[in-house]
């Protein structure tokens, strides 16, 4: 039985670590032409070879970057089917807006948000060409939800790439172009283990609200993301696709 993209070229950023990497592997597994994007060239070219596809070192938050990258997977393949923009950041510097600074602010927003503006606005004229398309971006279920343990940068820049997406989705639906929000729970991720490692009161009091008792685990998410990219979600567009093992639909956790 063939994958639901086989014969599609797929490009993902962050693809070095995290859900970019295990949605790169489910990526080849669905048959996908796979281009790894990430600013980590070991960490890059080692997920391009487990896909078998092609590595790209591109820096998402510089425009020459980001349209060199989609140029290089158009050049290899012919196509770009499906855009994963996942490359992200969320640093121990970014906090409270009491106490978080303008630089931090600025960079978190610069990596987040702006990155994913840049991916979109070069890879959707790719998308025109072909008359089809799957985009989709990391947001988060923190766009959605408020909480007392802030990240204020981080919360504030999924918010603007779910409203971006939304717009996006709508704006490019009859153009045969998706585009979706992926609105992941806490990942166990190398970065969600460092963010709490020093913190374990903050990762518990995390915990206690998601109403699986657990983290989620990057293969579950890439699960989410090849289902986005593929036919089966053929009349999903501008949704904000939750996966966050209950959270946001919880008034009160089980014990």
């Amino acid at each position: 039985m063939q994958g639901r993209l086989e014969g599609r070229t797929a490009v993902v950023t962050g693809a070095g670590s995290g859900i970019g990497l295990a949605t790169v592997r489910r990526f080849a597994a669905e048959g996908a032409r796979v281009v790894a994007v990430d600013i980590d060239e070991q960490a890059g070219e080692k997920a391009a070879a487990e896909a078998g596809g092609r590595f790209v070192r591109a820096d998402v938050t510089a425009a020459a970057d980001v349209a060199a990258m989609y140029a290089a997977a158009f050049d290899a393949y012919g196509s770009v089917d499906v855009a994963f923009h996942n490359a992200g950041i969320s640093p121990p510097d970014d906090d409270s807006i009491l106490t978080t600074g303008l630089a931090a602010w600025q960079r978190v927003q610069q990596v987040n948000l702006t990155s994913v503006y840049l991916c979109c606005k070069y890879v959707i004229p790719h998308m025109q060409r072909q008359g089809k398309g799957s985009i989709i971006n990391t947001a988060s279920f923190v766009a959605i939800l408020g909480a007392a343990t802030s990240q204020i940068s981080y919360t504030a820049s999924k918010g603007g790439v779910l409203a971006m997406s939304r717009e996006l989705g709508v704006q490019f639906a009859r153009e045969g172009i998706r585009v979706n929000a992926l609105c992941p729970g806490p990942v166990n991720t190398p970065l969600l283990r460092e963010l709490f490692a020093s913190d374990p009161e903050r990762a518990a009091r995390r915990l206690v609200h998601v109403p699986m008792g657990r983290f989620a685990e990057a293969d579950e998410i890439a699960a989410a993301v090849a289902f986005l990219a593929s036919d089966d979600a053929s009349f999903i567009t501008a949704s904000s696709f939750l996966v966050d093992g209950g959270i946001s639909g919880a008034y009160v956790t089980p014990l």
